[in-house]
């Protein structure tokens, strides 16, 4: 019993006919009619009965008929896996992402494209959402993690997360982990001209405004600025994932306005239906997920907690111990 018997099989008993069937898999009706013998042999049963209409099932027919499409669709999807995972093993994908993105998801990428898809390579190119999404469009990356993308535009989007903007000084000059959108006119920030310009249109619904003392288009150049203790920033909570951790730096909420980022992957129309880039798009949403899953997209303090836990947990088995 094999994968071209029972596709045959299925064939007679979707259309009803050994002359549509022998159409559909276009395969001589003498061959198909043989293939159906030789199946019935093998089994010891007769899996059709011919009519003046056509072909029905027989009792054991039918329940066969249920297995095989099982067995044909699970083929089927094996084959696609198969080449997709060939097509990925060879092929480079071309990868646009902002610098704030790139530290935050691009190493667990590049774990779980290793450990998952072999000889898969990634092409990382860098610049922020209006760059990548024009790049998208003219197919100078396979795909692109964008900002409040614009929708009209000719590439695919699938949605990843929704990531708050806080604001962000080291600590302890800043002790209020909620700020009120009037205060952020007596704070001089230091921000990205793209960040300035999605926060801003966000505040102009409540008319709030920003005392902006810089616009600098480098986010490790901002961070570490503001970790000197001078400054402080407006910036998506997961720049500063690591100094969150530490205890180095503090977060603060921003009431009055929700100050977001919608992060989509957008994929150039040509390859919406490519098997690689639709496993790596795949396996793009599982790290966002995981990532979301530990709070570092959460203006909840569950990281720090979570990281001081385990220190406490550590120090007490080390003092049981001793």
């Amino acid at each position: 019993m094999d994968l071209k018997s029972l596709r045959y099989f299925v064939a007679i008993a979707d259309t009803g006919s050994f002359t549509a069937a022998a159409a559909k898999v276009r395969v001589a009706q003498p061959a198909l009619s043989r293939h159906m013998r030789e199946l019935e042999g093998e089994l010891g049963v007769a899996l059709l009965r011919r009519t003046a209409r056509g072909a029905v099932l027989t009792q054991e027919g039918a329940v066969l008929y249920e297995s095989a499409r099982r067995i044909l669709a699970e083929a089927e999807q094996v084959k696609h896996q198969l080449i997709a995972q060939a097509q990925l093993g060879q092929a480079t994908i071309t990868v646009g992402a902002s610098p704030t993105l790139s530290r935050v998801l691009l190493p667990g990428l590049f774990e779980r494209c290793d450990s998952s898809l072999g000889g898969f390579r990634i092409a990382v190119r860098e610049a922020f959402t209006p760059t990548l999404s024009d790049w998208v469009e003219r197919g100078l990356v396979d795909v692109a993690f964008l900002t409040n993308p614009d929708g009209s535009r000719d590439y695919a989007l699938h949605h990843l997360y929704t990531e708050p903007f806080a604001l962000v000084t080291a600590a302890p000059r800043r002790t209020e982990r909620i700020v009120p959108v009037p205060q952020l006119a007596d704070i001089p920030l230091l921000m990205t001209s793209f960040h300035r310009s999605v926060v801003q249109r966000q505040l102009d619904l409540v008319g709030g405004r920003l005392n902006v003392h810089a616009e600098i288009d480098s986010v490790d150049s901002i961070r570490e600025l503001v970790m000197q203790g001078r400054w402080a920033t407006l910036m998506p909570i997961s720049v500063f994932s690591d100094q969150r951790a530490a205890g180095t730096a503090v977060v603060s909420e921003i009431s009055g306005v929700q100050l977001n980022r919608l992060l989509m992957l957008a994929v150039r129309r040509d390859g919406a239906g490519n098997p690689g880039i639709a496993l790596f798009t795949d396996i793009v949403k599982a790290q966002c997920a995981q990532l979301v899953t530990k709070g570092v997209f959460n203006l909840s303090d569950t990281m720090g907690t979570a990281r001081r836990a385990t220190g406490r947990r550590s120090a007490g088995a080390g003092e049981s111990s001793g």
